[in-house]
C-alpha cells in the first residue's frame, strides 16, 4: 500500500478505498499484493522506468481511464512529458497510431490539467 500511496497519491488511493465494497474488495486485495507490493515494488526498474512502461502498455492497450491516471502519476514517479512523448511516438510504431492518436491526446489534456 505505501509504494501505490507514493506512486499514485494519497487522495487517489483514498478515494479508492472509500470507493470498495465487499464485491470488488478481493479485487483490490489482489491489485494492492501483485501489482504494487509485488511488480511496483521490486528495484530492478526505477519508478520513472515502470512508469513509462506502463504508459506504453495502457496507451497501446487502450485503456484510456488507466492511462490518465499513470500519467498523473509521473509527477511522483519522474517521468517527464518528454518521456511520455517518447513512448506514445514508441507505441505508434509497435502499437498502432490509432493507439498512440488517442493517448497524446489523453496525455496533453492530462498534462495540461496537471499544469493548472
Amino acid at each position: 500500500m505505501a509504494t501505490r500511496r507514493q506512486v499514485l497519491g494519497n487522495a487517489h488511493v483514498d478515494r479508492a478505498n472509500a470507493n470498495m465494497t465487499p464485491f470488488d474488495t478481493d479485487f483490490q486485495t489482489m491489485i494492492v499484493e501483485s501489482a504494487w507490493g509485488t511488480v511496483w515494488a521490486d528495484d530492478a526498474l526505477t519508478r520513472r522506468e515502470r512508469s513509462m512502461v506502463t504508459i506504453a502498455l495502457l496507451a497501446a492497450l487502450g485503456h484510456h481511464e488507466e492511462l490518465a491516471m499513470h500519467i498523473r502519476a509521473t509527477a511522483n514517479t519522474g517521468a517527464s512529458a518528454e518521456d511520455i512523448k517518447e513512448v506514445l511516438m514508441h507505441v505508434a510504431i509497435y502499437g498502432g497510431v490509432p493507439a498512440a492518436n488517442t493517448a497524446f491526446k489523453i496525455a496533453k489534456e492530462t498534462l495540461a490539467g496537471m499544469e493548472k
